[in-house]
């Protein structure tokens, strides 16, 4: 298949718990802002994080795409981030992660640990528990954290500040990218109209400029 030139190509990864629809609201705020975008599902209890990501990487290879930009929420990040780590045969492009817990998530630890909840975290349990440590080489990489503390994740115990109610700005860390913090939720940063625009701009120009 000959490949398609189109360096606005979005794919757009959801986040545990949820599915493609997720990502709605912010797919036609960045289409408005002049992208294409394509929303990738998963399992995302029910398989490891590395056929997840081996999934993803058959996406992106079915767009026939010379550059493809990524962005995933949450748990759609670690996917991202596993894609990249196991496979080079990738079409370039520009990455944002929506608070994604890179450096490993306390509520996630939290959550298995209780029995009654286990099943909740599936096989992203390990995922959740070790995250990454640092940004896809030769990719630039943006990271968006909420700082609106309002979300089931304090329901589990207290979390460190500032954080998105389920994830902290520690947590969302990553050495070699750059760094957006916002007043969102953790949901927020799929349905805030600021995190459009500060995903746009990164996507554009590999900054999130006054940010």
């Amino acid at each position: 298949m000959t490949a398609v030139t189109d360096p606005r190509t979005v794919v757009l990864v959801h986040g545990l718990w949820w599915g493609p629809w997720s990502m709605g609201l912010l797919a036609r705020r960045l289409e408005r802002r002049g992208f294409r975008t394509q929303a990738f599902g998963y399992p995302t209890m029910r398989q490891s994080l590395r056929a997840n990501a081996e999934a993803l990487r058959e996406f992106v290879a079915g767009l026939s795409l010379e550059r493809v930009d990524l962005v995933g929420h949450s748990l759609g990040g670690l996917v991202i981030l596993r894609m990249l780590d196991e496979f080079s045969d990738l079409p370039p492009g520009r990455i944002v992660l929506l608070g994604s817990p890179v450096q490993g998530s306390a509520v996630g630890r939290r959550v298995a640990d209780r029995p009654l909840f286990k099943p909740l975290v599936g096989q992203a349990r390990t995922a959740l528990e070790r995250g990454f440590s640092h940004a896809p080489a030769g990719r630039e990489t943006g990271v968006i954290a909420g700082s609106r503390s309002v979300g089931v994740g304090r329901l589990f115990g207290p979390l460190d500040t500032p954080n998105d109610g389920t994830v902290t700005l520690a947590e969302c860390r990553l050495e070699g990218a750059a760094e957006c913090v916002l007043p969102v939720t953790h949901t927020g940063l799929v349905t805030a109209p600021g995190v459009a625009r500060a995903t746009s701009g990164f996507l554009r120009s590999g900054s999130f400029g006054d940010c």
